[in-house]
């Protein structure tokens, strides 16, 4: 692939007839794609947890009721421990990785400390885990019609931040130009 075939900064949205259960009916938001592989945060699957228990899980008591209330989302199916706060673009923290302009990914505890405190960036969504692929792999998938990829960059703020997890499918591709109900779960060659 060349670097304007990359992924990157891209959602990726499940084709209906994908039934994997970490990724059916889902949103992806590629993070990172390049010749080894890539990464991706899954946006529409929810934990049972809030940000309030992370917080307390971490031992910081405060931050306001919102951002405690938060939900979690399920991220993605590697490393289900560890944490990633996506927001936006504006704040920079020990281990910040810049997605686009708008779009940031910080996994360090220095940002939870700063919500705990009622600082930091709002909004935001935080997920356990992420999407990952091995070199190769991401690149099959799409052959196999699994995935539609449609550039975030001019609606990721509202299908990250606005839209509720649960719509986040649908919405990705609606603000796209996309009728998921209308795609044909198998691809063609011709």
């Amino acid at each position: 692939m060349t670097e304007a075939t990359y992924l990157n900064n891209h959602f990726l949205i499940a084709m209906p007839s994908l039934d994997d259960p970490n990724f059916a009916r889902s949103v992806t938001l590629i993070c990172q794609h390049n010749d080894e592989g890539a990464m991706g945060i899954t946006l529409s699957r929810k934990s049972s947890l809030t940000v309030g228990d992370i917080l307390d899980q971490m031992k910081y008591q405060g931050g306001n009721e919102h951002v405690r209330n938060t939900e979690v989302l399920l991220g993605g199916p590697v490393q289900t421990e560890r944490g990633f706060i996506v927001h936006s673009g504006a704040h920079n923290y020990e281990s910040t990785f810049r997605v686009s302009d708008e779009i940031a990914i910080t996994t360090s505890r220095d940002i939870l400390k700063d919500l705990a405190e009622g600082g930091g960036p709002n909004p935001i969504v935080v997920a356990l885990g992420y999407a990952g692929w091995d070199k190769g792999q991401l690149e099959q998938e799409m052959r196999d019609n699994a995935w539609l990829a449609l550039p975030a960059e001019k609606t990721a703020g509202t299908v990250v931040f606005e839209t509720p997890a649960e719509q986040r499918w649908q919405e990705a591709a609606r603000l796209s130009g996309i009728n998921l109900s209308k795609l044909a779960g198998i691809a063609g060659r011709a």
